[in-house]
C-alpha cells in the first residue's frame, strides 16, 4: 500500500491534536477545530484564558481536549508506562498510538528557544505501521508489528516523550490492550 492511499493531514498554525486524531481515525471528517474549541470551553467554561489550548485559540490543544475527543469516538487515551517494553502491548486490541514529542518553535526560518509539544499519530493500516507525523510531507511507512515495537521503543528512550495507546472504552478498564501477562500488576513477569 503505497503512502497515497493513507489519509494524512499535514501541520497548520497549532493543530497538530486535530491532525494527529483525524490521521489516527483516517477520516478529514472525524473532528474540526470548531469541535476542540468546543471541548476546550467545556473543560474549563468560567476561565477566561482557557488553559487546555493557546491563548491566541490557534491550536496547541492538551491532553484533556484528545481524551475528551476521544471520548465521542467510545475511545480512550491510556497513558503507557515507558519503564515497560512497547512488546508487552496487544495491538490487535488497539487502534493506534498518539505520541507527545517536543517541538522546537519557528518563526518562519527562526528557531525561538520556546520548547512546545507535538502531537503524533501512529497507526496499522494494511498490515503496516505508518508514522503520520503532519509535519511529514507525507506519511512514513514503519513497517510490521516488530519494526513498530522498535520505533516506539527508541521514542520512549527519551525522558520528554510520552506514548498514549488508543483504545476502545472496556479495553482501558479490563487492561486487554496489554498481553495477559502484563495485566494488574505494574511490572513486567
Amino acid at each position: 500500500m503505497g503512502a497515497s492511499a493513507v489519509y494524512h493531514e499535514r501541520q497548520i498554525k497549532e493543530l497538530c491534536a486535530l491532525h494527529a486524531l483525524n490521521n489516527l481515525f483516517q477520516d478529514k471528517e472525524s473532528y474540526n477545530k470548531i469541535q476542540l474549541d468546543e471541548i476546550c470551553r467545556n473543560l474549563a467554561p468560567n476561565d477566561y484564558i482557557n488553559p487546555h489550548r493557546s491563548i491566541l485559540g490557534l491550536g496547541n490543544y492538551d491532553i484533556n481536549v484528545i481524551i475528551t475527543a476521544l471520548h465521542i469516538k467510545d475511545c480512550e487515551a491510556v497513558w503507557f508506562d515507558k519503564r515497560k517494553d512497547p512488546c508487552c502491548i496487544d495491538t490487535s486490541k488497539i487502534v493506534g498510538f498518539i505520541l507527545n514529542v517536543p517541538s522546537n518553535y519557528k518563526i518562519g526560518f527562526v528557531r525561538l528557544p520556546i520548547q512546545r509539544r507535538h502531537w503524533i499519530s501512529v497507526r496499522k493500516i494494511n498490515g503496516e505501521y505508518w508514522n503520520l507525523d503532519s509535519k511529514l510531507d507525507a506519511p512514513q511507512v514503519i513497517g510490521k508489528e516488530t519494526q513498530a515495537m522498535e520505533y516506539l521503543r527508541s521514542q520512549l528512550q527519551s525522558n520528554d516523550k510520552e506514548l498514549f495507546i488508543v483504545c476502545t472504552k472496556g479495553v482501558d478498564k479490563d487492561q486487554t490492550w496489554l498481553f495477559p501477562e502484563y495485566r494488574h500488576d505494574g511490572e513486567n513477569k
